[in-house]
C-alpha cells in the first residue's frame, strides 16, 4: 500500500498538476480574448466529467471543476448546436432565431457572428497564452536563480568515433558550433542529438588558439538527465564538469524576459527541426511521447529531486522549481501543437477563417464536418502512436511477452 501511495505521489500528482496548469492556461487564453471582444460565454470548465463544484458569475458564465482534472474547455454561446461548424445556411438560421429571441443587437455577442479577425484572435489566444506562460516561467527562474552553466570542455574522446576522426583532443573547449556561440556543454549536446548525419562545424579553444573541426554525428546511445537511454545523435565526446568551468549568469528583468523569449523560441525551433527530419525519414519518431511518457518524466524528475534533497523543505522548493520548468517546456509543446493546421485544433480553425476571408463565405458545413472527422482521426492516431512509444519505453510489451514465453 505504501508503494502505491509513493508512486501516486511521484508519478500521478506531478502529471496532473503539469497538465492541469498547461491546459487551464490555454483555455483561459481563449476566455480572456473572448471576454475582451465582448463574446457571450456559457461555460468555463477546469477538468472533464461530472462537476464536483460549479457556480455562475455576474456575467452569466458557469464555472465548473470536473472530477477528471486533466483538461478543460470554454463553451461559447451557440456552440451546443450545428453552428459549431457553420456554413451560410446554418448562420442564417441561427441569425433569424437569435433576432427573434434577443433582437438584432445581440448578434455581436455571439462568436460565429464576430468579424473574422476577432474569431481568429480568440482561436490564437489559447496557444499564445501557452507561450506567454512559458516565457514568464523561464524569465522568472532566470531572474531569481540565474542560469548555471559549465563550459563545453572535452574530458574524453572515444576511439573510432566522429569526434576522434575530426581531431578533437582532451582539454579542447568548444566555443562555437554550427556558427553559433557556445556557453555550455548542454547547448552542444542539444545541438548534436537531433543532427545524425548532418555535418557540424565546431570551433574549439586549444591552449589559447582557435581550431576549426568538422564532425558528423552518428546514431548512438545518449543518456538523458533522469538516466533514460535513447538512440540519438552523438559524436563520441564526454564532457568535463570542472569547478573552474562553472559559473552562474545573472539576469535583470529585461534581460531575463529576452532570455525567456529566446528559450521558448529555441524549443519551438527544435520541435520544427525534429518534425522536418522525421517527415523526411532522417530521424525516427520514437521521441514522440504521450500522457504516459509525460507521467513517467514527471515522476522520474520528482524522484530525482527527492534523492538530491537533504530535507523536506529543500525537496518542496526543488520540486516546485522542477514542476515549473516542466510546465514551461510542455506549455510550449501544447501551444505549438494547437497551432498546427489540423481541424479540431486551433490551427485548423485559423485555416478555415483564412478560407472564409478569401472566399467571403464560410467553408461548406459538409466539408468542415469531413475536415473535423479527418482531424480528429489524425489527433487520435498521433495519441495512439505516442502511447505505443510510451509503452515500448516502459517495456510493457516485453513484460507481457514474458508472461507467455
Amino acid at each position: 500500500m505504501s508503494g502505491f501511495l509513493a508512486n501516486m505521489a511521484f508519478y500521478v500528482l506531478p502529471f496532473i498538476v503539469v497538465v492541469g496548469v498547461v491546459i487551464t492556461v490555454h483555455e483561459f487564453g481563449h476566455f480572456l480574448a473572448a471576454k475582451a471582444l465582448g463574446t457571450k460565454i456559457d461555460q468555463f470548465s477546469i477538468g472533464f466529467g461530472k462537476p464536483i463544484a460549479r457556480w455562475t458569475d455576474r456575467s452569466g458564465v458557469e464555472w465548473r471543476i470536473g472530477w477528471l482534472p486533466i483538461g478543460g474547455f470554454v463553451r461559447f454561446a451557440g456552440d451546443d448546436n450545428a453552428a459549431s461548424v457553420p456554413d451560410q445556411d446554418d448562420l442564417e438560421d441561427m441569425r433569424r432565431d437569435l433576432i427573434a429571441r434577443e433582437g438584432k443587437a445581440a448578434l455581436g455577442s455571439y462568436y460565429h457572428f464576430k468579424p473574422i479577425w476577432q474569431r481568429a484572435v480568440i482561436s490564437a489566444a489559447g496557444p499564445c497564452a501557452n507561450f506567454v506562460l512559458s516565457i514568464a516561467i523561464f524569465a522568472g527562474i532566470l531572474m531569481v536563480l540565474g542560469q548555471p552553466i559549465s563550459a563545453a570542455r572535452v574530458a574524453e574522446v572515444f576511439p573510432n568515433a566522429p569526434a576522434a576522426a575530426a581531431g578533437f583532443q582532451k582539454g579542447d573547449v568548444i566555443v562555437r558550433a554550427d556558427g553559433k556561440p557556445v556557453r555550455s556543454f548542454e547547448a552542444v549536446r542539444e545541438l548534436i542529438i537531433l543532427r545524425t548525419g548532418v555535418p557540424i562545424t565546431f570551433v574549439v579553444d586549444r591552449g589559447g588558439h582557435q581550431v576549426v573541426l568538422n564532425a558528423t554525428p552518428v546514431r548512438g546511445p545518449v543518456t538523458d538527465q533522469v538516466g533514460h537511454v535513447h538512440q540519438l545523435g552523438t559524436v563520441g565526446i564526454r564532457f568535463a564538469n570542472l569547478p573552474q568551468d562553472q559559473q552562474t549568469i545573472r539576469y535583470g528583468p529585461i534581460a531575463a524576459l529576452g532570455a525567456g523569449v529566446g528559450r521558448t523560441a529555441d524549443v519551438i525551433q527544435t520541435t520544427i527541426f525534429y518534425i522536418g527530419r522525421m517527415v523526411t525519414g532522417r530521424e525516427s519518431a520514437d521521441q514522440i511521447s504521450g500522457p504516459l511518457g509525460m507521467a513517467q518524466i514527471s515522476g522520474d524528475l520528482a524522484k530525482q529531486t527527492a534523492d538530491f534533497s537533504a530535507d523536506l523543505p529543500t525537496f518542496a522548493l526543488n520540486a516546485f522549481l522542477t514542476v515549473l520548468q516542466l510546465v514551461a517546456n510542455i506549455s510550449v509543446g501544447i501551444g505549438f501543437l494547437n497551432l498546427m493546421p489540423i481541424p479540431v485544433l486551433d490551427g485548423g480553425h485559423l485555416l478555415f477563417y483564412a478560407y472564409e476571408a478569401v472566399a467571403r463565405r464560410p467553408l461548406a458545413a459538409k466539408v468542415q464536418a469531413v475536415g473535423y472527422r479527418v482531424g480528429l482521426a489524425l489527433v487520435l492516431g498521433l495519441m495512439l502512436f505516442a502511447t505505443v512509444n510510451d509503452l515500448q519505453r516502459l517495456r510493457v510489451f516485453n513484460f507481457i511477452g514474458g508472461l507467455f514465453s
